[in-house]
């Protein structure tokens, strides 16, 4: 599959965790129920790993490689502990795009960090980008 097959799919999926996150942590501590869908990830990655025949791979990882992934296993649990709180007392329509602004700062930090290319028209999307989400918090 391409890598914007894979980028939709994210997208889809990305916002059902919104809707299930928003109904399954209605009457619960936020930090539990990011810490269950932690351990669920982990095994269905870990099973999807299997299947694929993947762990062999994994001796190929150099420290640098083990410091970023953990460095990303961090973000991405902070990330999912302050989404959930998030979801547990906002609305979903709300939330949703705030925490998608996450593109802006990565398209920013990847032309700062990465020194990818920002073009004026990749600039003028980010600016719609966050002017989205704030008429979406205003509506």
């Amino acid at each position: 599959m391409s890598w914007i097959v894979y980028a939709f799919l994210s997208a889809c999926t990305a916002a059902l965790v919104a809707i299930f996150g928003k109904i399954g942590t209605q009457d619960l501590d936020t930090n539990l129920a990011t810490a269950v869908r932690a351990v669920i990830m982990a095994i269905f990655t870990a099973a999807f790993v299997t299947i694929r025949g993947g762990w062999h791979e994994i001796h190929a990882f150099s420290a640098k490689a083990w410091l970023f992934i953990v460095l990303a296993g961090i973000s991405g649990a902070v990330s999912w502990l302050a989404y959930f709180a998030a979801l547990k007392t906002g609305a979903a329509s709300k939330v949703a795009p705030i925490d998608r602004l996450s593109v802006v700062v990565t398209l920013l930090l990847a032309w700062i960090v990465l020194g990818e290319k920002l073009s004026i028209t990749m600039g003028f999307g980010i600016v719609l980008m966050a002017a989205g989400s704030l008429l979406i918090l205003k509506g």
